[in-house]
């Protein structure tokens, strides 16, 4: 058996026992691993009940929601890297994020629309921005595609500004600490809330994956190959923008984090997509519950989750650029 296969195996077997884990992780003395882990299957005392509420009803849903927006992130920044045909691409870069988070802050300030719904609609709004500015004569350019992500992000991060500068005080600060990123307040109700559309989102790349693999070639050896490669972009960037904005909207911006886990799935196990789509669900889902843990274990305040992946993002992110010689030229 070769590295390769060890590291699929790996890949594929670790987010359950990360997940159990994980459940037992957090500030409550009451809750260890493994002795609460039997307290789960007991019902002898008022200290059991607490214990399984702790966990069933506090951690779990947090977890699983964690390792859904995750997979979401991750797999959407994998699939937006080979539709445009560009290393640098993730949600965070193209405005999708700042662009659902503007529409997630505006559901929360003026209840107009469900926070859903405007988190996808200001989203794909980004997205399809960043595509008009960066696109001329139906090329698009990797230096003219984060240009463009940068203005789009620019434009919706002061939009953002306003809608906290005219929201309601008692709404404010909601907004404030949620554009942050964070989980603190994950319960059954957002998980339910988010898992449909993230799973849609995810379904429909798994679907088409094989396709990625030929739009990364570029779109006359798509054409070739009898794939309409504006149809297909177009499905797949509604795909990303559906399981992306439903993440942000449950947690709010997690920035870059879209970015470096299709990278380190691609160093891992190759660019195939075909494969590489399940190794970002279960690699990007159970490393962000990694970093979710240490964000609220290690001291006896918990930081948005958010802090981390930005910390970890932004020197992935000065690596990938240096290698990949961006330039005036290209």
């Amino acid at each position: 058996m070769n590295l390769t296969k060890i590291t699929k195996i790996v890949l594929y077997c670790l987010p359950l026992p990360v997940i159990i884990i994980s459940m037992f992780i957090g500030p409550s003395n009451m809750v260890r691993f493994p002795e609460s882990f039997f307290q789960l299957f007991s019902t002898h005392s008022d200290a059991n009940q607490l214990a399984k509420s702790i966990i069933l009803d506090v951690r779990l849903p947090r977890v699983l929601l964690t390792f859904f927006v995750g997979a979401a992130l991750s797999v959407s920044g994998g699939a937006l890297q080979s539709v445009f045909r560009n290393p640098l691409v993730s949600p965070y870069i193209l405005g999708l994020s700042s662009g659902a988070a503007f529409g997630a802050a505006f559901a929360i300030a003026t209840s107009l629309l469900p926070m859903q719904l405007s988190a996808f609609i200001f989203g794909f709004a980004s997205v399809g921005l960043c595509y008009l500015i960066a696109s001329q004569k139906r090329q698009i350019s990797m230096v003219s595609l984060i240009l463009a992500g940068i203005i789009v992000n620019g434009i919706f991060t002061a939009l953002l500004t306003i809608t906290q500068y005219l929201a309601d005080p008692f709404k404010l600060q909601s907004i404030v600490y949620w554009t942050m990123g964070n989980l603190h307040n994950s319960n059954w109700t957002k998980f339910l809330s988010s898992v449909i559309p993230i799973s849609i989102g995810i379904l429909v790349i798994i679907v088409f994956r094989w396709r990625l693999n030929v739009l990364s070639l570029g779109d006359d050896e798509a054409r070739t190959s009898g794939i309409n490669p504006t149809r297909n972009k177009l499905i797949f960037v509604l795909a990303a923008t559906l399981a992306s904005s439903a993440a942000v909207a449950v947690a709010g911006i997690i920035g870059l984090y879209g970015l470096i886990i299709p990278h380190i799935v691609r160093m891992l196990n190759g660019p195939d997509n075909r494969t590489a789509v399940f190794q970002n669900i279960f690699f990007g889902g159970t490393f962000l519950v990694l970093i979710d843990d240490f964000s609220r274990s290690v001291w006896d305040f918990e930081i948005p989750i958010g802090v981390f992946t930005m910390l970890i993002g932004a020197p992935v992110f000065i690596y990938i650029m240096r290698k990949s010689n961006v330039g005036w030229d290209r």
